[in-house]
């Protein structure tokens, strides 16, 4: 292969050139993945305590006012919090955060599968956060809608340029193959 040739990727992989958005994609799910699982082992850890001496303790740890108004906010949604409620936010977030490692390690490893995974995971929930953004509309909730949006535009128009990309290497193998059997 000269340098004038463009390089092939492997079957089922994104070629190079596209591969650093989808690497900073990947590296965003990675996160979020790997955040979500110290939550839920976080969730899991709180299971038959008492909450609220661990938020002060931690809010102590981390000299926290506890007479702060959003120390308080959240010592008060803590409160709420019981063993059933823990239990069920720890399946939660294992399960959200599996879900994300699964998107991410495909996506860093440019595979086609994980693109196809992310935009149906991705895009199922759009009507939730829509939802959420018509409860409040906050900054926040719109920069996260707008960058899943963002994202799942982005790998949809790439899968199909892809397959306009790969279109004449299918049917030059087809016609291989046609010959091979002949």
């Amino acid at each position: 292969m000269t340098d004038l040739q463009p390089k092939q990727h492997e079957p089922g992989t994104r070629p190079a050139a596209n591969s650093r958005i989808l690497r900073i994609i990947a590296a965003f799910k990675l996160f979020k993945g790997l955040v979500l699982f110290a939550v839920g082992i976080g969730a899991v850890k709180l299971l038959h305590k008492d909450l609220a001496f661990e938020v002060v303790r931690w809010a102590d740890i981390f000299r926290v006012d506890p007479n702060n108004h959003y120390f308080r906010r959240l010592l008060e949604k803590f409160l709420t919090l019981d063993d059933r409620k823990l239990r069920e936010l720890s399946v939660g977030t294992f399960f959200y955060s599996a879900l994300l490692l699964t998107e991410g390690t495909g996506l860093m490893l440019r595979k086609r599968w994980a693109e196809y995974f992310t935009i149906i995971a991705t895009s199922s929930f759009l009507p939730l956060e829509i939802y959420e953004l018509t409860r409040r509309l906050s900054a926040p909730r719109i920069v996260v809608l707008l960058l899943n949006v963002a994202v799942v535009v982005y790998l949809v128009v790439g899968i199909f340029r892809n397959r306009k990309m790969d279109e004449p290497r299918r049917k030059s193998t087809v016609v291989i193959n046609s010959n091979l059997q002949s």
